[in-house]
């Protein structure tokens, strides 16, 4: 994997370049094996915290990584495009927009000792904004080259918090056009409910249950593209252990696996229909 700088990046985008690269700050890697009119997004996979930062953060490492989305890369990184957070959330949310994007408290939790100096937070958002530089150059590219898209926005969520049964898989759809993808959304969230998942974990598919779909990818993808469908896909965390902090491969392998086919199904459809 390369290192490359935005610009290069970019450039490499609208040249229709295949590569892998980190970006030259390692905040965030992107991957394009093959210009194809989809698009898999991990925001919130990252883990890594600025060392400048720990002495004056408030949350604990196993807090942070509760809060994070681990994995939502690995489930896929087989695909042709994808694009995912390096950084934690806890640094600056790559779901937010800028301005609220550095948190000051974190699920009712106070997040740093001392307020952060305005260098530190810019360092953030200098990252933040490159993140977008580049996911603008991406779609643009895609819908120039195919006339539509659609973005299989990645998450995760923990399901402990919560009193009441919550769905496996569960598709945000607060923001997009329904009334224009209506049937895309339906047949996703079909696809879904038939992963056969391991140790007898039923597969579940809800639209707008747990979360609605307000994140900042969405919506930007949404506002700057009119011709680009953003699928905010979020996965129960039953691929790991919330309490214990411990990953369970056997699953994250099987949702891959699923993955692997169900995407370019979805996509074939929503092209057979919008392309």
């Amino acid at each position: 994997m390369k290192k490359l700088t935005i610009d290069q990046i970019i450039s490499n985008i609208q040249r229709e370049q295949c590569f892998e690269a980190v970006s030259e700050e390692y905040s965030f890697t992107i991957k394009i094996d093959k210009y194809v009119p989809y698009v898999c997004g991990a925001v919130h996979d990252g883990h890594q915290f600025r060392r400048e930062l720990w002495d004056n953060c408030l949350h604990t490492e196993y807090e942070r990584w509760f809060e994070e989305d681990p994995a939502t890369k690995q489930m896929v990184q087989t695909h042709p495009i994808v694009i995912a957070g390096m950084d934690s959330r806890f640094e600056y949310d790559l779901n937010r927009a800028p301005e609220s994007a550095i948190y000051e408290d974190a699920w009712g939790k106070q997040l740093w000792r001392n307020p952060l100096p305005v260098q530190m937070k810019q360092k953030s958002l200098d990252k933040h904004a490159n993140f977008y530089k580049v996911v603008h150059a991406l779609i643009e590219k895609l819908e120039e080259k195919f006339d539509i898209c659609i973005v299989y926005d990645m998450h995760s969520y923990n399901w402990r918090r919560w009193d009441r049964e919550v769905p496996t898989f569960n598709l945000g759809t607060g923001n997009v056009d329904n009334e224009r993808f209506g049937n895309e959304i339906a047949l996703w969230q079909q696809l879904l409910s038939e992963i056969k998942l391991p140790h007898g974990i039923v597969s579940t598919s809800k639209i707008n249950d747990t979360f609605q779909g307000n994140g900042y990818f969405l919506k930007y993808i949404t506002q700057h593209f009119s011709n680009t469908l953003v699928l905010a896909t979020e996965v129960k965390k039953i691929y790991c252990d919330e309490i214990e902090q411990i990953m369970f491969p056997e699953v994250v392998a099987t949702i891959e696996e699923a993955l692997k086919k169900l995407i370019p199904t979805h996509v074939a459809q929503f092209l057979q229909k919008h392309g």
